[in-house]
């Protein structure tokens, strides 16, 4: 039988039916430890001998990889590979797949949740009274604020259709703009452009190739006093130290967190802040978000590997 390993801590803590459908195609299907993102020395243990790898957001390096004699493919069950080793992918003639947009709705209503928890400062009213303390924090209203998107892919888009539902402005950056996508009351801009105009950033792109942040001491000096940050994309894209200084300063008036370094976390200086708002990662943590990428990384490995059987009895 042919092996595969899960490691997504939504499909090792609770399976999932799409899993059959390894199963049902012959193969083996092994997990990772319950609920924990694995780390470097699970994987080496695991992964040899395995030809098919349902991957989460773990990191996934040449180490690995040059470990994991006979792996054929590598499915993500989300869009992001940027925790992946490409190179070393290439090299070792491993094909990497991705779940297109399967939890883009997911992100995308997360990313709206945690603006408007962030302008209504809900977390805090919250603690506030069950606390019994009767404290308000005037907030402002959405409608013909400027929301600024850094990526408009398909999480980007379907946040920028929500926020202009909600009378929204919305600028977006992105390299290779679509300009077929063109809703009301939404633009491409410059970044510098998008710095400079927005009321609230949100971040929906990949990590930057050189492994630097994006957000750094300069991009936060070009944004409004007093903008608002949200980063449900990559953790890496911050600057811990910057934005915290800008938190201090009151230069950003809150920022929204759901992505970390380390999952759990091992920092929870940016978490403790009284101005952040985080959550574990829970983006594309819904049922459907799961059901739609589950099932179709699980057909990327299919294809995968029934392609590649089937193209070794053509040699023979």
């Amino acid at each position: 039988m042919k092996k595969v390993l899960v490691t997504p801590r939504s499909l090792t803590s609770a399976s999932h039916p799409a899993l059959d459908l390894l199963r049902g195609a012959g193969c083996q299907v092994i997990f990772s430890t319950p609920g924990k993102q694995p780390d470097e020395e699970e994987l080496i243990g695991l992964l040899p001998g395995c030809e098919g790898y349902l991957a989460g957001v773990e990191r996934v390096s040449a180490g690995v990889l040059e470990a994991a004699k006979g792996l054929q493919v590598i499915s993500r069950n989300g869009t992001g590979i940027d925790n992946i080793d490409m190179n070393a992918a290439n090299r070792l003639n491993i094909q990497v797949c991705r779940a297109e947009g399967a939890n883009a709705r997911g992100v995308a209503e997360l990313t709206l949740g945690l603006i408007l928890a962030l302008v209504r400062s809900i977390p805090f009213s919250d603690s506030q009274l069950k606390n019994k303390r009767w404290e308000r924090r005037k907030g402002i209203e959405l409608e013909n604020q400027t929301l600024g998107l850094i990526g408009c892919g398909e999480i980007g888009k379907r946040t920028a259709l929500l926020a202009t539902g909600m009378g929204m402005k919305v600028f977006a950056f992105r390299r290779y703009p679509d300009h077929s996508f063109s809703p009301p009351n939404f633009s491409y801009v410059s970044l510098e452009d998008l710095y400079r105009q927005s009321d609230i950033i949100s971040l929906h792109c990949p990590s930057l190739e050189s492994g630097k942040a994006l957000i750094n001491k300069e991009a936060i000096a070009k944004m409004k006093n007093g903008a608002y940050l949200v980063n449900t994309a990559r953790a890496s894209l911050l600057d811990l130290a910057a934005v915290l200084e800008a938190l201090e300063s009151g230069r950003l008036a809150g920022a929204a967190v759901d992505v970390f370094d380390q999952e759990p976390p091992t920092d929870y200086r940016l978490v403790k802040n009284s101005r952040v708002i985080a959550t574990p990662h829970i983006g594309g943590y819904t049922s459907q978000s799961i059901d739609r990428a589950t099932t179709q990384a699980v057909e990327n490995i299919i294809n995968v590997l029934h392609l590649q059987r089937t193209e070794r009895k053509g040699r023979t």
